[in-house]
């Protein structure tokens, strides 16, 4: 998600993760390295459509809300939110973001659009309707990914933890720790919430993860790193930056297709799982 932030981040995750984060994971480690815990199943997909993406948009957070799809972009001076129409041409004016923040992920709760900051531990409310700001919330670790439940929105940090908080004053109310046979697994980036379980990017990777919400074991996985092939995409967007990877997960329930792209990628993709 951040341009020199590859190379640096798995030193700084793991530190984070020694630190109090760690002491935050509801599942303790012998049962997370329980190697009776299965491996997660492989998932297949479809590839549906594709569609022009603006490769000036560095997409953090993407989410479908009825048949607007709504984006929000990263890096200082560039961050923007903006709404598309079934087309994906952008609706009214884009809301840029103060040069002073970094916009990250983006979820619709409430008739209210949030939006989290990089690492200025901020989180932006916005009016669904209208894209006019109404309130900001204190949010104390660094802001990747967002989604929502029912009851709470669900946010991550780059670590091993899911934040569950109160979508009213964003007092985290639950802390689930994602694991699999191995242990527990950080880089977790850009999140949407499917049909009860949290779908996941793993930040610098062609893959997503699917999470169960109660126990924070993950049950799938998807490989994506054939999917620009598949669009017949013929260039690879880290050959131009190092942080143009995977990122993007949208998920319409009228179509019950899932719609994926990455940081300035020339493509959204929606695909069907098998």
């Amino acid at each position: 998600m951040r341009r020199i932030y590859l190379l640096i981040i798995s030193l700084t995750v793991i530190a984070c993760n020694n630190s109090s984060n760690s002491n935050d994971n509801n599942v303790d480690e012998n049962k997370a390295n329980n190697s009776t815990i299965n491996a997660p199943i492989p998932l297949t997909y479809t590839l549906i459509n594709v569609y022009p993406h603006d490769t000036s948009s560095y997409t953090q957070g993407l989410e479908w809300n009825d048949e607007y799809l709504i984006e929000g972009t990263g890096l200082k001076g560039k961050s923007v939110l903006h709404k598309m129409d079934n087309n994906f041409k952008t609706i009214g004016q884009k809301i840029k973001l103060d040069a002073t923040f970094f916009g990250e992920g983006v979820t619709v709760f409430d008739g209210k659009i949030f939006q989290l900051t990089w690492q200025e531990n901020k989180v932006f409310v916005y009016d669904v309707k209208t894209l006019k700001k109404i309130g900001e919330h204190n949010w104390p670790y660094e802001g990747w990914g967002l989604t929502h439940n029912d009851s709470s929105l669900i946010v991550s940090t780059g670590s091993s933890n899911l934040y569950f908080v109160d979508p009213k004053t964003f007092e985290i109310k639950k802390t689930l720790g994602v694991y699999n046979q191995y242990g527990y697994q950080n880089m977790i980036n850009e999140l949407e919430y499917i049909d009860g379980k949290i779908y996941a990017n793993l930040y610098g990777q062609n893959e997503i993860i699917i999470i169960d919400p109660n126990t924070g074991i993950i049950t799938n996985k998807i490989d994506c790193s054939n999917l620009l092939a598949q669009a017949k995409v013929t260039y690879n967007p880290l050959s131009i930056d190092g942080g143009y990877v995977l990122n993007g997960i949208a998920y319409k329930k009228s179509s019950n297709s899932i719609f994926l792209t990455g940081k300035c990628w020339p493509v959204l993709l929606e695909i069907k799982l098998n």
